[in-house]
């Protein structure tokens, strides 16, 4: 390929990384405000979603422009196809971490009221996937992606216990069920951010590998 093809990727490859940061700060904020009832800071997030939108469309772009312009082969395409779905699954994680932000405003409102350490473990670990799987992407580490993957039942897991937790609560204390929806909803936007991150995961596995692992891993 041409230079000026080198250089259109390393370009791709700087704005998909742009967005990887910006997602990655919101998990991390989103998941700070829900822990420590910070209004001002969930408030900030999802007003910060819109960024993340813009930043997804522009690099959607510039992928299919290469795509359409050059027509690569091998690892090229391989690349660019993965920096698609990649770019999708960050648009999403950006979406749930915004949705994460708008519970911890709206459970604000209310007493401060028990959160089960589950939810908090949730957290740091949908938090810990998305950053090592942004990570894996950045040094085609398919050997981390695979660590990622099984990460997720354990995300799963927790969630279950958040809500049997949440289903005691809202049996004994009727009167506080809308905190605890907000809570179950945060609770399931972490799941998915987990599932969001695992994606990501697979796609480095396809990357380095060439081959896909989807509905494949515990082959």
């Amino acid at each position: 390929m041409t230079q000026v093809f080198v250089n259109e990727i390393e370009q791709l490859k700087k704005r998909i990384l742009a967005l990887s940061a910006q997602v990655e700060e919101n998990v991390i904020l989103a998941v700070k405000a829900l822990r420590d009832r910070d209004e001002v800071l969930a408030r900030k997030i999802e007003e910060s979603d819109e960024l993340i939108d813009a930043a997804e469309v522009e690099v959607e772009e510039e992928a299919l422009k290469i795509l359409a312009l050059y027509q690569p082969v091998a690892m090229d395409l391989r690349f660019l196809t993965s920096v698609l779905k990649i770019n999708n699954d960050l648009e999403r994680i950006g979406d749930l971490a915004a949705n994460i932000a708008k519970r911890a405003r709206k459970m604000c409102k209310s007493p401060a009221l028990p959160i089960p350490e589950e939810l908090h473990q949730m957290g740091s670990l949908a938090r810990d996937m998305v950053r090592d799987s942004l990570n894996a992407f950045v040094n085609l580490d398919d050997e981390m992606a695979a660590r990622i993957c099984e990460q997720d039942k354990t995300v799963d897991q927790l969630c279950k216990q958040v809500f049997s937790f949440i289903e005691e609560q809202g049996k004994a204390n009727p009167d506080n069920i809308k905190y605890y929806l907000h809570m179950l909803t945060a609770s399931r936007n972490l799941e998915r951010i987990g599932d969001h991150a695992t994606n990501i995961a697979e796609d480095v596995m396809y990357l380095v590998r060439g081959v896909i692992v989807r509905h494949r891993l515990s082959e």
